[in-house]
C-alpha cells in the first residue's frame, strides 16, 4: 500500500480521499527541515502547502519518494530540478483557487474606491469623519486587466456585472477570445493611459518583472487605482510609494510583495494604501478545493500511474515513454524557442511531424510544444494544462503528420501565424535521442538548444563575427558553442551562441548597437 505524508495543515478531506483510494496517510505538520528529513524516507508521496520547503537535502533523504503534491499554484518552495533528477514527480493544483483570488482582487477594488480600511479605523477610533471619506463609483469606470487568463477572465466577468468597461493587455489574448470575454484588447500603453483601475493577473517572469515600472506608472492616468493579487515583483514598489505620495496614483492595494512575509515596508502607513498578507487563496472553499484536488491527483498517480498537472512529467503510458520522451524534449525546446522569439498575439500554432516522428502518439508532442511556447509567459503551465491554456487564450492548434521522410529521417516543425506571416523552426534527433535545431525561420542552422544562449540576426558582412566576439570577451562572457546560418552570401545571417552565464540587458543593448545587427536577444533553455 502506498504511503503519503501530509506535512502542512490541510483540509481533512484530503486524508479521507487518500484512505478511500487505498493510500495510507500520516498527518504530521510543523516539523523542522531536520525532522522532516529524518522521516521522509518512509513515504512514497508528500502533500504540502506553502510552509514545507522541499529542498535538495529533503529530496536526498527521500529514498522512496515518488511524488510531491502542492495544494495550490506556486511551487517556489519545491526544488523542481532536484526533484526531476531524483525521478520525483511534482504536481500542483493550478485552478483550485482561481475564483477566490479573483474575488479578492474585486474586494480590494471596492476597498480602494470607498476607502473602507481608513473609514473603518477612523470610525472605530470614535471619530465620525463623514466628510473626509469621499469615494468613487465603480460603475462606468474603466478597468485595465494586465493578464487575461483564468483569473483575469473571472475578474473581467465580475467587473462587467458592476457595469465597468474592461480593457485587457495580454500577448496571448486573441481577438476572438477578447470578444467572447466582452473585453477590448489593447496594448500596454493604451491600458496605462485609459484605465481608472488596474488589476494584475500575470505570473512573475523575465517579461513581466516590473511591468508597472516607474516609467510605466508615470504613463498611467492621474488618479488611477492599482490592485495586485498576483505576484510580488510585478510593480516597482519604491516608485509606487513615490506616486502615491504625489497623488498621481490615487490608491493602491497589494496582497503580494517582493519580499514576504512583509512585516516592514516603506508603503505601510501611506495614505490610500491597502495591504493584505497574501490572502488571495485564503477562503474555506479554496482550501477545500485544492486539498481535494491534490489528494485525488496523488492517489491516481500512486495507485494507477495516472499523471495530472505535473510540472516535470508528461502524461504518458509506461510503454510509450522511452520512445516518445526524446521527441517531447525536442518539441518543448522548439516551442520555447518560438515563444521567446515571437511577441504579440499568436492566433495559431502548427506542429508538423515528418518521417519517424509522424508514427508516434502526437498528443504528448503537441503538449510539449505548447508547454515550451507558453512557459515564457506563465509559471504554472505544464504538459497537462498547456492545451487547455492555449484554448483558453484563443490559440488555434493544428497538428499535421507526413509519414514520408524529407531531408531527415525524423523531423518536428513548429510554425506560428504572425502579423508578418507564417514563421517556423524545425528540429530533429541525432542518434534518435539528442534534440537538434536544424532550421530557424527559413535559414538552415544546426544548434543544440541548451542553457543560456544569445540570438543575433545581422547583415552577412566580413568582420562581424570578430566584432561580436570582441564585444562578448570584453564583457567577460565565455562562448560555449557557436552556430551560424545565412540565407545567401551578403544577405541575412543568424547566429546562435551558447554562453556560460546569462546575458545582461546592458550587453544585449551593446550587441544591438554593433554595425549590421538587426536584432539581438537573450534566450534560456
Amino acid at each position: 500500500m502506498p504511503k503519503v505524508l501530509i506535512s502542512d495543515k490541510m483540509d481533512p478531506k484530503a486524508a479521507e480521499i487518500f484512505r478511500e483510494r487505498g493510500v495510507e496517510v500520516d498527518e504530521i505538520t510543523g516539523k523542522t527541515p531536520e525532522e522532516l528529513a529524518a522521516i521522509i524516507g518512509n513515504y512514497d508521496g508528500l502533500a504540502i502547502r506553502s510552509s514545507t520547503k522541499v529542498t535538495k537535502a529533503i529530496l536526498d533523504a527521500a529514498t522512496n519518494l515518488k511524488v510531491v503534491g502542492r495544494a495550490g499554484i506556486g511551487v517556489d518552495n519545491v526544488d523542481i530540478p532536484a526533484a526531476s533528477s531524483k525521478g520525483v514527480v511534482v504536481m500542483n493544483t493550478p485552478f483550485g483557487n482561481s475564483i477566490t483570488t479573483a474575488e479578492h482582487a474585486v474586494a480590494l477594488m471596492f476597498a480602494l474606491a470607498r476607502q473602507l480600511p481608513e473609514a473603518d479605523a477612523s470610525t472605530q477610533a470614535g471619530k465620525w469623519e463623514k466628510n473626509r471619506f469621499m469615494g468613487v463609483e465603480l460603475t462606468g469606470k474603466t478597468l485595465g486587466l494586465i493578464g487575461a487568463g483564468n483569473i483575469g477572465s473571472i475578474v473581467a466577468d465580475r467587473a462587467q456585472g458592476l457595469r465597468m468597461k474592461v480593457i485587457a493587455f495580454d500577448p496571448f489574448l486573441s481577438p476572438e477570445r477578447a470578444v467572447e470575454m466582452g473585453v477590448e484588447k489593447v496594448e500596454i500603453e493604451q491600458l496605462l493611459a485609459r484605465a481608472d483601475f488596474i488589476t494584475l493577473h500575470t505570473p512573475l517572469t523575465d517579461q513581466t518583472r516590473n511591468i508597472l515600472s516607474r516609467e510605466n506608472l508615470l504613463k498611467t492616468k492621474k488618479g488611477v487605482r492599482i490592485i495586485n493579487c498576483a505576484r510580488g515583483g510585478l510593480i516597482d514598489e519604491a516608485a509606487l510609494k513615490e506616486l502615491l505620495d504625489s497623488g498621481h496614483v490615487a490608491g493602491a492595494a497589494l496582497d503580494v510583495f517582493v519580499t514576504e512575509p512583509a512585516k516592514e515596508h516603506a508603503l505601510f502607513g501611506t495614505p490610500n494604501f491597502v495591504a493584505t498578507p497574501h490572502l488571495g487563496a485564503s477562503t474555506s472553499e479554496a482550501q477545500v478545493n485544492v486539498a481535494i484536488q491534490v489528494a485525488e491527483q496523488m492517489a491516481d498517480f500512486l495507485v494507477s500511474g495516472g499523471v495530472t498537472n505535473a510540472l516535470n512529467m508528461p502524461s504518458l503510458s509506461a510503454e510509450e515513454a522511452p520512445r516518445v520522451k526524446p521527441y517531447m524534449e525536442l518539441a518543448e525546446k522548439l516551442g520555447s524557442l518560438v515563444g521567446q522569439l515571437q511577441h504579440g498575439t499568436i492566433p495559431r500554432v502548427s506542429i508538423h511531424s515528418e518521417g519517424a516522428a509522424a508514427e508516434l502518439n502526437q498528443k504528448p508532442i503537441v503538449s510539449a510544444v505548447l508547454s515550451g511556447f507558453l512557459r515564457v509567459h506563465s509559471d504554472t503551465v505544464n504538459m497537462v494544462n498547456a492545451p487547455f491554456l492555449a484554448k483558453e487564450r484563443g490559440i488555434e492548434v493544428r497538428e499535421v503528420r507526413t509519414e514520408k521522410e524529407g531531408d531527415y529521417h525524423t523531423l518536428v516543425r513548429v510554425s506560428v501565424k504572425t502579423d508578418a506571416g507564417e514563421r517556423s523552426v524545425a528540429g530533429t534527433l541525432f542518434g534518435n535521442k539528442a534534440p537538434r535545431l536544424v532550421e530557424l525561420f527559413g535559414i538552415k542552422v544546426e544548434a543544440d538548444l541548451i542553457g543560456h544562449m544569445l540570438y543575433v540576426v545581422n547583415e552577412d558582412a566580413p568582420g562581424f563575427i570578430g566584432r561580436l566576439g570582441t564585444t562578448l570577451g570584453e564583457a567577460g562572457v565565455n562562448i560555449g558553442t557557436f552556430h551560424l546560418g545565412r540565407r545567401d552570401a551578403g544577405g541575412e545571417a543568424v547566429l546562435l551562441l551558447s554562453v556560460d552565464e546569462a546575458v545582461t540587458p546592458d550587453l544585449i543593448a551593446t550587441v544591438r548597437a554593433l554595425p549590421g545587427v538587426k536584432t539581438a536577444m537573450a534566450l534560456r533553455f
